[in-house]
């Protein structure tokens, strides 16, 4: 009996020895070929996959275009008439409330990231991006039908929320999905997504920021709602994240994901295969492990290395710049008309600086910041015009 028994136990193991092996032999495959792939080659060869990569591009947009309403509204008379007071011939909004504009939708982001991050790897980035999408509709309403400072303060708010959710998950989704091949156009993708979002809203603003009416400044957030049409519209049939799908166990559904990016049958085992082994080194190297590590002596400098390159944007003041800058030049001294023109060129400016930004040196870059923070110290016709050229190189 005890001789059977260990039979059946060697057996057993053996079976399961057999099996690991076959999937570490799949995971080698898969990386192989994905290593193996040129660029061209890897869009011909993964479609639906791509395809779904420029759907969370396109929700992107829709929080970039958010990102620089507030800022850009200022700049339309008719929003600064209904929101603010007279003064010296003029209506302006007192700056508390320009600050709060652009501030609370900031804050609400970050906090937002945070949460998101943990909610979506509890429900799935799927139910998420649903839950984001519902806030952004009923944010933007709020700010449609606002008519003070307090209720459209309100709405920039609540759509932050939506702007750190979306921010957070869907870039984490692309890194999930994309080809190894594709991951440095589709992250070059985020990038210009940054800048098409401001230059939709930029050319609806020129068609219609002189309207004698609240629809001068209504006709953006109108625009708002389109983005965020599209990506509900198609959002039932996005495939739920297999990498999310294999580290909760639900090996079928991410196999039905799998055939949803265009990777049916053994295809889709080796890729699966492939997640798997990768998620088990992760959980071997994190077992026992706190944030706390990533503070330790050994690892700060990775953490640094790891953080600084997301921060550097934000301290280089680049969102606060692009924000104000259509009220900047009203101020400055350029007409109502022509700054709505010239902003269009800033975000135009920044998708070319996108594009070329492998090419580009950052000591490039950092000489261009200098000068352009240096001549904001004076104050002549010909600094503010030569200030002006130098946000739109900065922009790029």
């Amino acid at each position: 009996m005890d001789q059977t028994n260990r039979t059946i136990a060697d057996e057993k193991a053996e079976s399961y020895q057999h099996e690991d092996t076959q999937d570490a032999q799949l995971a080698h495959l898969s990386g192989q070929e994905e290593h193996d792939e040129g660029i061209w080659t890897s869009f011909v060869n993964n479609p639906w996959a791509c395809t779904w990569c420029i759907y969370a591009i396109w929700c992107i947009i829709l929080i970039s275009f958010d990102l620089q309403a507030a800022g850009a509204v200022v700049g339309i008379p008719q929003f600064r008439k209904y929101f603010g007071f007279e003064y010296n011939g003029d209506f302006v909004i007192p700056a508390g409330w320009q600050s709060a504009f652009s501030g609370a939708p900031v804050a609400s982001a970050v906090i937002s990231s945070l949460i998101s991050a943990e909610i979506a790897d509890w429900i799935g980035r799927k139910k998420v991006l649903i839950g984001a999408l519902l806030i952004s509709f009923a944010a933007v309403a709020i700010e449609f039908v606002a008519t003070t400072n307090a209720v459209f303060f309100a709405g920039k708010l609540l759509n932050g929320f939506m702007v750190g959710a979306v921010a957070t998950v869907m870039v984490s989704y692309i890194g999930e999905i994309a080809p190894l091949a594709l991951r440095g156009v589709f992250t070059c993708g985020i990038g210009v997504a940054y800048g098409i979002g401001p230059l939709v809203a930029f050319i609806v603003i020129n068609y219609t920021g002189n309207v004698e009416t609240r629809w001068a400044y209504r006709a953006v957030f109108c625009a708002q709602w389109g983005f965020a049409g599209v990506a509900f519209a198609l959002v039932p049939f996005m495939p739920e994240s297999p990498r999310w799908l294999v580290s909760k166990g639900r090996t079928e559904k991410a196999l039905k994901s799998m055939r949803q990016l265009g990777y049916p049958g053994e295809e889709g085992q080796k890729r699966l295969a492939l997640i798997d082994q990768t998620l088990e080194h992760v959980r071997a190297e994190t077992h026992g492990v706190t944030y706390m590590e990533c503070l330790r002596k050994s690892n700060l400098r990775r953490t640094m290395i790891s953080i600084m390159p997301l921060c550097i944007q934000a301290f280089s003041g680049i969102a606060f710049v692009a924000g104000y800058f259509t009220y900047y030049l009203q101020l400055a001294g350029y007409s109502t008309e022509m700054s709505y023109r010239i902003q269009i060129a800033q975000p135009v400016l920044s998708i070319v600086g996108n594009l070329m930004a492998a090419a580009m040196g950052l000591v490039v870059l950092t000489i261009f910041l200098l000068i352009t923070g240096g001549l904001g110290l004076g104050s002549s016709q010909a600094t503010v015009t030569g200030t002006v050229a130098f946000i739109l190189i900065y922009s790029w």
